[in-house]
C-alpha cells in the first residue's frame, strides 16, 4: 500500500463538495421558481426571494473557493496556508448558507398549494 497523495485527497474531496453545492444550487433554484409562482400576494415572498438569492451568492462563492482548492497543489509547501484559509472561509461559509436554507425551508412549508 502506498502513501496517501494529500493533493490528490484534497481534489477529490474539492469536487466532492462541489457537487453537493450543485445539487443544492439547483434544489435552491426550484424553490426561487416555486416562490415566483407563488407571487407577491404570498406572505414571505420577499424573505424568501431575498434568502434564496442569499443562498445562491453564497453558493457560488463557495464553489468559486472549491474550485480554487481543487486546482492549487496542497503539497506545496507555499500554498499551504492559503489553502487552510480558504479551507477555513469556505466551511464558515457553507455554515452561513446551511443556516440560511433552515429559515428558507421554514418559510417555504408555509406556502400554500393553490
Amino acid at each position: 500500500m502506498g502513501l496517501l497523495d494529500f493533493n490528490r485527497y484534497a481534489t477529490i474531496k474539492s469536487v466532492a463538495e462541489s457537487m453537493l453545492d450543485a445539487a443544492l444550487l439547483m434544489s435552491n433554484a426550484t424553490q426561487l421558481f416555486g416562490v415566483i409562482e407563488q407571487g407577491p400576494q404570498f406572505k414571505y415572498y420577499i424573505p424568501l426571494i431575498v434568502l434564496i438569492s442569499l443562498s445562491l451568492i453564497l453558493q457560488t462563492v463557495i464553489f468559486a473557493l472549491l474550485v480554487f482548492a481543487a486546482k492549487t497543489n496542497v503539497n506545496e509547501i507555499i500554498n499551504q496556508e492559503r489553502l487552510k484559509k480558504c479551507n477555513q472561509i469556505t466551511t464558515i461559509l457553507a455554515g452561513v448558507c446551511l443556516l440560511v436554507n433552515i429559515f428558507i425551508t421554514s418559510l417555504d412549508t408555509q406556502k400554500k398549494n393553490y
